[in-house]
């Protein structure tokens, strides 16, 4: 390569690198946070901690292996209980595992890093896909994703990052009229958390309109059938292992204390808080709460794609229609990102020192935001 040529190739390969860049950049700041405020001893535990430890025991041995020691949220350990985490993740912890010597830790974060570059990629591209959206706002809704309040956990050996990934792209897919890809991403996630409901639905939606209207001939089918395969199948396999058609229910019920109740226990959750909750963490969650839905109005009102709002829809429904941890709801709003749009677009529009500045001061505040919950919040997240 040439001189000229190399200078001329600078500009594409960061116009390449630059979904990455921004969102490893905002991640840097929040885990860089995370280690003044823990302590560097102490970053790599509060990055394995909570779920995090059912997750890399299930990596490491199985549903059927992992240690007795570990409970559910009542003090039992049964047979079942690790059921309630889903298997995508823990598998690719495993395969990477054999890469890293053995250590399932480092092999979990290795795959939120990695997976949160994929959906940086997936949800930069929406952003340039949606009506009115571009370059700079794929990339400023990049940034506000991985500035979102919970984010912290996306650089934790969580399922958050890997189910961002492929919820994104199945997404890009859907808008693109791709629909075996839209279909294999939506099977994926499917494997990895219960809420990709709202990815099966969203790409099921728009394959049956698809169909309906007599387009693209059989791969709407496909697309349709091949997304709800992965969350079907793992239901399909806890039945099978627990004698009962609705075991994972069961076993997120009486174990984890999960289970659809209509809103309601999120209902009394907003009031108490609001009535006399001092505790930030809890303040911010119901703030959080109430701009989901703010932000679900303005995404209706922008007129952003169908598939998109059905996206979120059905994501919002997850978290405000079900009975279960509290303090875990601000992390369950994380795949919710498609309601940054309206944002992004509107922030493109802008004088270019503004949008940084927002971005900025988004990034800083997450990045306490995230240590404060790890290091200071008791509670589980």
């Amino acid at each position: 390569m040439t001189a000229v040529e190399g200078v001329r190739a600078r500009p594409r390969m960061a116009h390449a690198l630059a979904p990455a860049g921004v969102y490893l950049g905002v991640r840097a700041v929040g885990v860089a946070v995370l280690a003044l405020m823990a302590g560097p001893a102490r970053l790599v535990p509060e990055l394995t901690s909570w779920d995090a430890a059912w997750l890399l025991a299930i990596a490491g041995h199985g549903y059927d292996g992992v240690p007795a020691h570990m409970v559910d949220a009542f003090g039992n350990h049964t047979r079942d209980t690790a059921t309630g985490f889903f298997p995508g993740y823990p598998a690719l912890v495993a395969a990477l595992g054999v890469f890293t010597g053995g250590n399932l830790g480092v092999a979990g974060l290795l795959v939120s890093a990695l997976a949160g570059v994929a959906a940086a990629y997936g949800i930069s591209r929406i952003g340039e896909l949606v009506p009115g959206g571009s370059r700079r706002a794929g990339l400023l809704l990049t940034a506000l994703f991985a500035a979102t309040p919970m984010s912290v956990v996306l650089s934790m050996a969580y399922t958050e990052a890997l189910f961002c990934a492929l919820a994104a792209w199945a997404l890009v897919c859907v808008l693109q009229e791709r629909w075996l890809l839209a279909g294999f991403c939506a099977a994926g996630a499917g494997l990895v958390r219960p809420t990709a409901s709202a990815v099966v639905g969203a790409v099921g939606l728009a394959a049956l309109v698809a169909v309906l209207d007599r387009r693209h001939g059989w791969r709407p089918w496909a697309g349709g059938l091949l997304a709800v395969s992965g969350l079907l199948g793992y239901l399909g396999w806890v039945a099978l292992r627990t004698g009962e058609p609705d075991g994972w229910f069961r076993v997120q019920r009486s174990g984890w204390g999960w289970y659809l109740d209509g809103g309601a226990a999120t209902a009394l959750y907003l009031a108490r808080v609001l009535a006399g909750g001092e505790r930030v963490f809890e303040l911010v969650t119901v703030l959080a709460l109430a701009g989901s839905l703010v932000l679900l109005g303005v995404a209706v009102a922008r007129r952003t794609p169908w598939p998109l709002l059905a996206y979120a829809a059905l994501a919002l429904m997850s978290v405000w229609g079900t009975h279960g941890l509290m303090n875990a709801k601000l992390r369950l709003l994380v795949p919710a990102f498609v309601l940054l749009v309206p944002v992004a677009t509107g922030l493109a529009r802008r004088r270019p020192t503004t949008a940084v500045a927002v971005v900025v001061a988004a990034a800083l505040t997450s990045a306490w935001f995230g240590g404060y919950a790890l290091t200071t919040w008791r509670y589980g997240i």
